[in-house]
């Protein structure tokens, strides 16, 4: 097992992509603390046994990101692995999007990973490195960080600066020992991208037309990828965005899709 005596966090972690990370995570030998707004974690954290516990909490807001470490440090005694999960999408015009629901986007997709990373990152320097290796960071992003969608707005910018973030923690705490990565999903079969972008047979027709494996990815091969660039197997890897794509950013014109 890869993760062997590792705690990670994942936040987001109740249903989807961070469920699946935690579900793989344990697999791997860590002891994870799942985070998320929703109560439905603690089932999720239950089904995963000993090693999970679970932490309800608004990561966009800085005391309750103190207080989910707090915890994972009582639970675990340390934290060795930081899974940046949480989002949320709001889809409108340009000319009709909110400030309310622009700001609310932002501080859960990309204000939550700076709160989240920051805090764990001074628990990571504070445990100490073992041979040049204190932690893992890892975000997740989107091929939306390159691409857009115009009804996406706050969604799309978010997930751009998540990629900068992540270059900038990456070079800032590269001399504390700390990676930092991030994943760049395409479409995947999660309950989020069924409401924004695969709402009806037209819409993932138009996917899949994008899509040169032709078809969406599952949580699960997501999942792998936050494993790996969490372990030792990616000890030379940092400030990356690994895209999950199926081949999307490379296609610059439509494939036919099977019925």
């Amino acid at each position: 097992m890869k993760l062997a005596a590792k705690v990670a966090i994942v936040t987001g972690a109740a249903q989807g992509i961070g469920l699946a990370c935690a579900q793989r995570l344990v697999q791997e030998g860590a002891r994870v603390m799942l985070v998320d707004l929703r109560p439905e974690g603690a089932a999720a954290a239950a089904s995963l046994g000993d090693a999970a516990r679970f932490f309800q909490a608004d990561v966009g807001v800085k005391a309750e990101v103190d207080a989910m470490l707090a915890a994972t440090l009582d639970a675990f005694g340390r934290v060795d692995i930081l899974v940046n999960n949480a989002g949320v999408t709001h889809a409108a015009s340009f000319l009709d999007l909110a400030e309310d629901d622009f700001d609310r986007v932002l501080r859960i997709n990309l204000k939550s990973m700076f709160l989240c990373s920051q805090a764990v990152a001074r628990a990571m320097v504070a445990q100490g490195s073992a041979g040049g290796n204190a932690g893992s960071i890892v975000n997740m992003s989107s091929v939306n960080a390159e691409l857009t969608i115009p009804n996406q707005v706050p969604y799309v910018i978010s997930k751009g600066g998540v990629n900068q973030l992540t270059r900038v923690a990456a070079i800032a705490l590269a001399e504390h020992g700390i990676r930092v990565n991030a994943v760049g999903p395409g479409t995947i079969l999660t309950e989020l991208a069924k409401e924004a972008v695969l709402s009806s047979p037209e819409a993932r027709r138009t996917i899949l037309s994008r899509t040169p494996l032709g078809r969406c990815g599952e949580p699960e091969e997501i999942a792998s990828i936050v494993a790996f660039l969490a372990s030792d197997d990616a000890s030379y890897i940092s400030g990356q965005t690994l895209y999950a794509d199926g081949g999307r950013l490379a296609l610059n014109y439509t494939v036919p899709v099977r019925d």
